[in-house]
């Protein structure tokens, strides 16, 4: 198949979150089995300046109409990367002002707008018309009301699939956006794009793909219940009882975090040499300040600071860590009341814990590396890739049961759950983990079960070929019904 990746975030140009760590490493698994695969993305001026990307222009000028009285005049740009094909638009709407990560949402309900009608004109422009388009999160939401109303031809042929990485963003906006996107008025309705009075993004893309995917088989069901279900659990369950709402597991790239291959770690180790990550542990200990713990965890976390991510929990357990003579590294940006809340824990427990305010993959791939243990009390998580990491780097995750969680981490056997949204019940998971920690028996057969775990992309890729076969399914009995409705008129 041909395949169009369309997506806001891309490993290892434009990171945020899961999303791009998937959008970079899935397409390399498709393409292992034999798909061609072209990933569509802003034109951020990070990518288009990165002296390793090798981007170069394509198309100049690239016209790009987004509704019937605003054409937007840019540069469509070819990057190649590590086997990835790259195309990327820049133009009036000016994503080339993105120079860092933490700029690349700084831009609005129009440029992605612009993002849609880009992707579809720069697979006409070239002649490359794909099988499928594969759209991810409310950024691209727009891209299948599109691509079912406004294009025909060749593009009638041509389905969707709408990924759903965190059904919590759901980008909403007024019911101008309709004129805005050229598309028809009668589109706001609750079948389609409309949401408790607005325009919302996601919606439009979950009702007009042909099918919808979220990233681990457990959230699929989670999405569906009204504690999840972000107000969307209604059209989440009409998805699932069409046939049209499934659950995928993401994976992460094995080559890129391979503790036997790394060079940002102190050492090089495997599950079945693990001795290397003593010395890992040693260097970042002496990075991060702390003081030795030769019989306490040092745990560490690498996440986004949000409630979402459960630091509400940690800070409620974290009495009960310190008072295990335990030690804690954070690194993270984002919510400015955690960021606090984590400088004053690192006054009150100096040599004990630390807080990196900041975005450094070296540093990251340092703590997944030197940490015994990981933590991730999130309140909820649609898959999540940090307790993946974490295995993969020998590194025992401690997590809450839910999303993609509850998925990958068993209780004794690669980690510890916990199941209430609780900081007590988080505590008691830290104390079982700190005292399996001092059985050295116990904690190696943790470690290793792991270790050995395979949480490469070639199963879940497999999952995606049959969906969009699905959707390609689907497309053709739409157009047949079409066909006979148009005949019998």
């Amino acid at each position: 198949m041909k395949i169009l990746f369309v997506t806001a975030e891309l490993a290892p140009f434009a990171k945020v979150g899961g999303l791009a760590d998937v959008a970079g490493s899935l397409p390399k698994a498709l393409q292992s089995l034999g798909h061609e695969v072209i990933v569509f993305m802003p034109g951020y001026g990070l990518l288009i300046n990165d002296p390793i990307a090798q981007t170069t222009p394509k198309i100049e000028p690239f016209f790009v109409r987004v509704n019937h009285s605003r054409f937007v005049s840019g540069t469509l740009y070819e990057t190649k990367h590590d086997g990835l094909t790259i195309w990327s638009a820049s133009g009036e709407v000016d994503f080339n002002r993105a120079q860092t990560s933490e700029d690349i949402y700084s831009f609005h309900r129009d440029d992605y707008l612009y993002l849609a009608q880009a992707a579809l004109e720069a697979c006409q422009e070239t002649g490359w018309i794909p099988d499928i388009v594969h759209c991810h999160d409310w950024h691209t939401g727009f891209l299948p009301p599109i691509l079912r109303t406004l294009k025909t031809g060749a593009w009638d042929k041509v389905p969707s699939l709408f990924t759903i990485h965190n059904l919590a963003y759901q980008g909403e906006f007024g019911f101008d956006t309709l004129d805005a996107a050229g598309l028809p008025h009668d589109l706001y309705n609750p079948n389609y794009v409309e949401a408790y009075g607005s325009v919302n993004f996601l919606k439009a893309g979950a009702a007009f793909a042909d099918q919808v995917n979220t990233v681990s088989p457990n959230y699929a069901h989670e999405i569906q219940t009204p504690e999840f279900g972000c107000r969307l659990d209604g059209h989440m369950r009409y998805l699932h009882s069409h046939g049209r709402l499934h659950g995928i597991l993401n994976g992460i790239d094995l080559e890129a975090w391979n503790p036997a291959d790394d060079p940002a770690i102190a050492a090089s180790y495997s599950a079945a040499d693990p001795s290397g990550k003593f010395e890992c542990r040693n260097q970042l200990i002496h990075r991060a300040g702390l003081e030795p713990a030769k019989d306490r965890p040092i745990f560490g976390m690498v996440t986004r600071l949000s409630n979402q991510k459960g630091f509400d929990l940690l800070l409620e357990a974290s009495k009960e860590l310190f008072a295990s003579g335990s030690s804690l590294i954070v690194q993270g940006l984002g919510d400015e009341w955690s960021a606090g809340e984590l400088r004053r824990l690192e006054a009150e427990y100096p040599g004990r814990m630390k807080f990196f305010q900041m975005f450094d993959p070296d540093l990251a791939q340092q703590i997944y590396a030197g940490c015994d243990a990981f933590l991730m009390p999130s309140a909820f998580e649609p898959c999540g890739l940090g307790q993946m990491f974490a295995m993969r780097y020998g590194t025992v995750p401690v997590v809450r049961h839910t999303g993609g969680l509850a998925d990958t981490v068993f209780e004794g056997h690669n980690g510890f759950v916990f199941t209430e949204k609780t900081g007590s019940d988080f505590a008691d998971a830290i104390i079982l983990c700190v005292s399996a920690f001092q059985n050295q028996v116990v904690w190696k057969d943790i470690q290793l079960s792991g270790m050995s775990t395979d949480f490469g992309w070639e199963r879940s890729a497999h999952k995606y070929e049959k969906l969009y076969a699905l959707a390609i399914a689907d497309r053709k009995h739409e157009l047949a019904k079409s066909d006979k409705k148009s005949k019998v008129g």
